[in-house]
């Protein structure tokens, strides 16, 4: 039993937790840090629905010609493949196919199951986003060659229609869907608390979660109210830049650590909230300090004025010191009755440099912006 004397990092916080899998285990990592939390599953509790009449349609497909190119997303994709390929005994046909093709894989778990069954990545992006992947083939001539994409839970047609305006023939394979919950009335609760301000933070495991919260939040009507929360008092917490690129369109701004681990993300939430209540203290990579909490700011100890607007486009840049935040997401972020366009986030960057330095605050072309941190 922890000692009454004994302060825990998340003490006195609440926190919303939406993942299916492994939920248990990131509930009881965020309790043993003190936190309160709430559960309620965006996607159903089972993890994997797979139609294995088409994945093994989609599989004799992929057998039927010579594959030049494979992208995976996944790894659990890539093992529940190459497993359902082991029980209709084409195991080494596939495995043979696609490695005779040039591999790209999205991120480490997949590169992990690949290379245990002798596949090998010819390249990967360190983002671990699937986004990268497509940037890397964007530039290239892909007249006549054929394409295998193995989906990741929800559909790819857009990326694999990209691909074909390339010149290349390409096919999709769907490993497994995920579904919203079966109940949705704890997601349901759960917007509900995050659109009344009565949790500190929620976390998101997967890009369906943030899709899936979305959708039941549109279906009760509470949309505007619940990113109105995200911009200003609920921190959406991701475990990693593809889950955090989901809630992008909504203009909400989100947090994410630097490797895509559930430990990660709650090592991170343990520094992040505390920071929120007490005030942010960061350090310019000019070396000065920037002290904000609630409406005041200090820089090297002295006091700096800003109108509403340019505080919102900091606070919002101060959500993932030095990490891009669009300038949708700053857009969303201004006050009521002022964000009108694009320009009003230009004028209110403009006024933020002029306050804190014009070299404080990064433009990233065509990105957004980000705080120059050292």
């Amino acid at each position: 039993m922890t000692p009454a004397t004994e302060l825990r990092p998340l003490d006195g916080f609440r926190v919303g937790v939406t993942a299916a899998r492994k939920a248990d285990e990131q509930v009881a990592l965020l309790r043993r840090r003190g936190a309160d939390v709430e559960w309620a599953a965006a996607l159903s509790l089972e993890p994997n629905h797979v139609d294995l009449t088409e994945l093994l349609a989609a599989t004799a497909e992929v057998l039927s010609a010579p594959v030049d190119l494979f992208l995976a997303t996944t790894g659990v994709g890539m093992r529940t493949w190459l497993e359902a390929a082991t029980e209709a005994g084409v195991y080494d046909d596939l495995v043979a196919a696609l490695g005779a093709a040039e591999i790209l894989a999205r991120g480490p778990k997949s590169v992990g199951v690949l290379r245990r069954h002798g596949l090998r990545e010819l390249w990967s992006p360190e983002s671990e986003c699937f986004e990268d992947v497509l940037t890397h083939l964007r530039g290239r001539d892909l007249t006549g060659k054929r394409i295998v994409v193995q989906e990741h839970g929800q559909s790819l047609s857009m990326a694999a229609h990209a691909l074909r305006r390339q010149g290349a023939s390409v096919l999709t394979v769907p490993i497994y869907r995920v579904v919203s919950a079966d109940d949705p009335s704890p997601m349901f609760h759960m917007i509900d608390l995050i659109a009344d301000r009565e949790l500190d933070a929620v976390t998101f495991t997967s890009a369906p979660a943030v899709a899936a919260l979305m959708e039941a939040a549109v279906s009760v009507g509470r949309r505007d109210d619940l990113i109105a929360a995200f911009q200003s008092d609920v921190v959406a917490s991701c475990v990693g830049p593809v889950t955090a690129a989901a809630f992008e369109m909504w203009g909400v701004p989100t947090i994410f650590p630097d490797r895509s681990r559930l430990a990660g993300m709650i090592k991170q939430l343990e520094t992040e909230l505390p920071t929120r209540r007490d005030g942010v203290d960061v350090r310019l990579s000019d070396g000065r300090t920037l002290i904000v909490h609630s409406d005041s700011l200090l820089l090297d100890g002295v006091p700096v004025e800003l109108s509403p607007a340019p505080l919102s486009v900091l606070n919002a840049l101060l959500i993932n010191p030095g990490f891009v935040v669009s300038r949708r997401a700053l857009l969303a972020a201004l006050p009521s009755g002022q964000a009108g366009s694009e320009h009003a986030v230009e004028m209110a960057v403009a006024r933020l440099r002029a306050a804190i330095g014009t070299k404080a605050v990064l433009t990233v072309v065509k990105r957004g912006y980000r705080l120059a941190v050292g």
